[in-house]
C-alpha cells in the first residue's frame, strides 16, 4: 500500500498556514512605513546587517524545492545527488566574492545596474530579458508548489488553490518591497530550519538512530543498516564528465542570479556584505543536511516497511505523518511553505529592480525616485500575476525548469558580469553576440523546444548539464575572442570600451580615482581561458 500525505485534522493545519500569512502580512506592513526612496524599495536602504542577510540568503536560496523536488530527487540520484547539491551551495560564496562586494561599492540595485554602467543601453536592455525570463520561470516552479500545497491542505481544485495562495503571497510581498522582503525571509528561514530538523530527529529516533538528537550530521550509525537494505545507495553512478557537467551548469548558472546578488547588495557594508556569507554557509548548511537527511531517512523507511512513497516530493511530509502528531505535520508543511514564499519574494523583488529600475532606467532615465518606486511595485505585481497565470497551464518540463534555467543563466548573463569586473578589454558588441547566439543555441539543443535537436539524453539533457557543457564555456570563449578582434577593428570602435567603462572597474574594486591602464587589462590569461573554454566545448559536443 503506497503512503500519502494527510492529515488527520486539516484544521491545524490551516490554523498553521494563516498564523504565518499573519506574520508575514504583519511584517510587509511595518516594512511600507520605512519605504520611501528607490534605495529603500529595492535594496532596503543598504541597511541589512549580516546575520538577518545571511539568513535571507539562504532562504531565499532554499526554496519550496528543499522541502519537496529535491528531497524526491535525493530518492532518485541518492548519493550523486550532494554533489549537484555542493554546486549549487557554493555560488553564493562565488558571487560575493567574484564581484558581490565590487558592486555593492557602487550601489547597484541587481546586476543589471553594473550591466548598464560597463556596458550601456543595448547590453542592458538584452540581459534584462534574459534574467525576467528566467526569474518568471523561478516564481512559477515555486507558484505550482504553494497551489499543490494549498491543495493538500485546504481539500479544494488545484486553480483554486493556487488563486488563493498566488494573491495572498504577492499580497505581502507587494506590501513590503526589499525591506519586507528580507526581514520576512530571515523569519522563514528559521522556521524552514526548525521545521525540517526537530521533527527529523524525533523521525530518526523510531528509526533506531542513536544519533537523532542532532539530524543533519549524527544519523550515521544507520549506514550499515542501510548498506543491507540499499547496496547501493551511496555508489557513485555517473562517469567523470557527468560531474564535471555540474560545474558550469549548477555553479556558474547561479552566481548570476539576480535575486541572490540583490541579498549582497542590500548589505549595510562591504565587511557585513562578507560576513553575510559566512552566516549564509551556516544556516544553508544545517537545511541542506537536514534535507539529505530527510531523503536517507525516505530511503530507508521505503525498504524498511515496504510501503513505496507515491509521490517522492512528497517525502518529508509523509514521513512526519507517519511518524509525529498532526501539529507536527503541519509545521512541516508550514515551514515547506516558507520555503516557497522566500524564493517568490526574491524573485519578484529581483523582477521589480530589472524593470523598474534598470529597464526603466533607459525608458525614462529622468524619472524622480518616486515614481521609480510605484513602477517597481508594478513590476513586482506584474510579475508575481505572470507566474499566477502561467502555473495555471505550466510547461511540461516544469520539474527541471529550474535547473535548466541556471544553464539558460550561465550562458547569457555570468560571462557579462565575471569579464566586465574583471577585464577592462570586454567588448559590448562581443557581449550581445555572444549572449544571444549561445543563448538561442542553449534552448535549441535542449530537450524541451525541439527535442529532435538535443546533446546528451535522459537527465543530464534534461537539467540542462549537458546542453550548458557546450555553450557556457563557447559562450566565454566567442565573448574574450570577440572583445579581442574588435577592440582591434577601427570599424567598430564605438563598441571599444572607454576610459570611463575602464574607471568603473577600478572604482568598484576599491581603488577610487587612482586609475591605472595596465590593471585588469591583460590578454594572456583571457586568452588562456579561451583555450580552455573551446577544450571543454569540444569535450561537451562528445556523445553522452
Amino acid at each position: 500500500m503506497p503512503a500519502e500525505y494527510a492529515l488527520s485534522n486539516v484544521w491545524v493545519g490551516i490554523g498553521v498556514v494563516i498564523a504565518l500569512f499573519v506574520i508575514f502580512y504583519g511584517v510587509g506592513y511595518m516594512a511600507s512605513r520605512k519605504t520611501a526612496s528607490d534605495e529603500d524599495f529595492y535594496a532596503a536602504g543598504f541597511s541589512i546587517g549580516p546575520v538577518t542577510n545571511g539568513l535571507g540568503m539562504a532562504a531565499t536560496w532554499a526554496s519550496l524545492a528543499t522541502f519537496l523536488g529535491v528531497i524526491a530527487l535525493i530518492q532518485k540520484l541518492q548519493v550523486p545527488f550532494v554533489y549537484l547539491w555542493i554546486q549549487w551551495a557554493i555560488s553564493i560564496p562565488l558571487l560575493t566574492l567574484l564581484y558581490g562586494t565590487s558592486l555593492r561599492r557602487m550601489k547597484a540595485f541587481t546586476p543589471a545596474t553594473f550591466i548598464k554602467a560597463r556596458y550601456g543601453k543595448g547590453s542592458t536592455i538584452m540581459i534584462v530579458c534574459w534574467m525576467v525570463l528566467i526569474m518568471v520561470m523561478y516564481a512559477l516552479g515555486q507558484m505550482i508548489g504553494l497551489g499543490r500545497a494549498f491543495e493538500l491542505l485546504f481539500g479544494v481544485p488545484y486553480n483554486t488553490a493556487l488563486i488563493v495562495a498566488g494573491v495572498a503571497t504577492v499580497g505581502f510581498i507587494t506590501l513590503g518591497g526589499m525591506y519586507g522582503a528580507s526581514y520576512n525571509a530571515a523569519f522563514q528561514m528559521v522556521v524552514m530550519t526548525i521545521a525540517m530538523i526537530v521533527p527529523m530527529g524525533a523521525i530518526m529516533k523510531a528509526m533506531g538512530s542513536s544519533g537523532w538528537w542532532f539530524p543533519p550530521l549524527a544519523y550515521g550509525d544507520m549506514v550499515p543498516s542501510m548498506l543491507e537494505k540499499i547496496p547501493t545507495f551511496f555508489d557513485m553512478k555517473y562517469d567523470f564528465r557527468w560531474y564535471f557537467a555540474l560545474i558550469p551548469a549548477f555553479t556558474l548558472g547561479p552566481v548570476a542570479l539576480p535575486h541572490l546578488a540583490m541579498r549582497v547588495f542590500t548589505s549595510s557594508s562591504v565587511k557585513s556584505a562578507r560576513w553575510a556569507v559566512v552566516w549564509f554557509t551556516i544556516f544553508l548548511g544545517l537545511l541542506f543536511t537536514g534535507t539529505y537527511v530527510a531523503g536517507f531517512a525516505g530511503n530507508y523507511f521505503t525498504a524498511v516497511t515496504g510501503r513505496e512513497i507515491a509521490k517522492p516530493d512528497q517525502t518529508v511530509l509523509i514521513l512526519n505523518v507517519f511518524y509525529n502528531p498532526t501539529l507536527v505535520a503541519a509545521f512541516v508543511m508550514g515551514g515547506a511553505l516558507a520555503a516557497g514564499l522566500s524564493t517568490i519574494g526574491g524573485n519578484l523583488m529581483a523582477i521589480a529592480g530589472l524593470v523598474g529600475n534598470d529597464l526603466l532606467g533607459i525608458i525614462a532615465p529622468n524619472l524622480e525616485s518616486k515614481k521609480k518606486v510605484r513602477w517597481g511595485y508594478v513590476a513586482l505585481a506584474m510579475g508575481g500575476v505572470a507566474a499566477i497565470l502561467l502555473a495555471f497551464k505550466p510547461p511540461k518540463f516544469l520539474v527541471t525548469s529550474i535547473l535548466w534555467a541556471f544553464g539558460l543563466l550561465a550562458t547569457t548573463a555570468t560571462p557579462a558580469i565575471l569579464l566586465g569586473v574583471w577585464w577592462k578589454e570586454a567588448n559590448k558588441l562581443a557581449l550581445m553576440i555572444s549572449s544571444f547566439v549561445c543563448g538561442v543555441i542553449f534552448i535549441v539543443i535542449s530537450p524541451h523546444v525541439l527535442p529532435g535537436i538535443c546533446v546528451g539524453k535522459g537527465l543530464v539533457a534534461a537539467l540542462g548539464m549537458s546542453g550548458g557543457m557546450v555553450t557556457i564555456p563557447l559562450s566565454f570563449a566567442m565573448f574574450i575572442v570577440l572583445s579581442i578582434v574588435f577592440n582591434r577593428m577601427s570599424a567598430l570602435s564605438a563598441y571599444a570600451p572607454t576610459l570611463e567603462d575602464k574607471k568603473v572597474i577600478d572604482r568598484i574594486h576599491g581603488w577610487g580615482e587612482h586609475y591605472e591602464e595596465t590593471r585588469y587589462n591583460g590578454v594572456t590569461v583571457p586568452i588562456i581561458i579561451s583555450i580552455i573554454c573551446l577544450a571543454v566545448f569540444i569535450w561537451g559536443l562528445q556523445p553522452w
